[in-house]
């Protein structure tokens, strides 16, 4: 039994970069479809498709790879707010991770958004995980 989807969706996507694997397949939730769409936007991830004609839901995400050196475009993914121990912020202590060039992604009430979008939209909220 799984106690943190969101860790194991987190360790799921470390795992396939670190084997160098081209696409992961992680179990649905939609929590974990708003974080797939925020990595897509910002330009972390190739694709994704969620398939939900199946039990239970899949995501397939297509990791995103630097042609010539092989690099990932994610370089570290970190959980900060766990189930015994949640990490809330407001507007004013929202993080910034790599002095603006990564993203936290922060759960507030209009949504699942960036530190960045919290920030202009003026709201705090539950600080997810770290991208870089």
């Amino acid at each position: 039994m799984n106690t943190d989807p969101i860790s194991d969706y987190l360790t799921r996507v470390r795992n396939a970069i670190a084997a160098n694997h081209k696409v992961v397949e992680i179990p649905t939730s939609k929590t974990k479809k708003e974080i797939t769409k925020i990595l897509f936007e910002k330009g972390y991830i190739l694709n994704y498709k969620f398939e939900d004609d199946v039990f239970p839901g899949i995501i397939k995400i297509a990791l995103k790879y630097h042609p010539s050196t092989k690099q990932s475009a994610i370089t570290t993914l970190k959980r900060v707010s766990r189930p015994g121990l949640r990490k809330y912020v407001g507007v004013s202590e929202m993080p910034s991770v790599l002095n603006g060039l990564g993203i936290a992604i922060v759960s507030t009430s209009n949504g699942m958004m960036t530190d960045k979008e919290a920030k202009t939209q003026n709201v705090g909220g539950e600080v997810i995980c770290y991208v870089s």
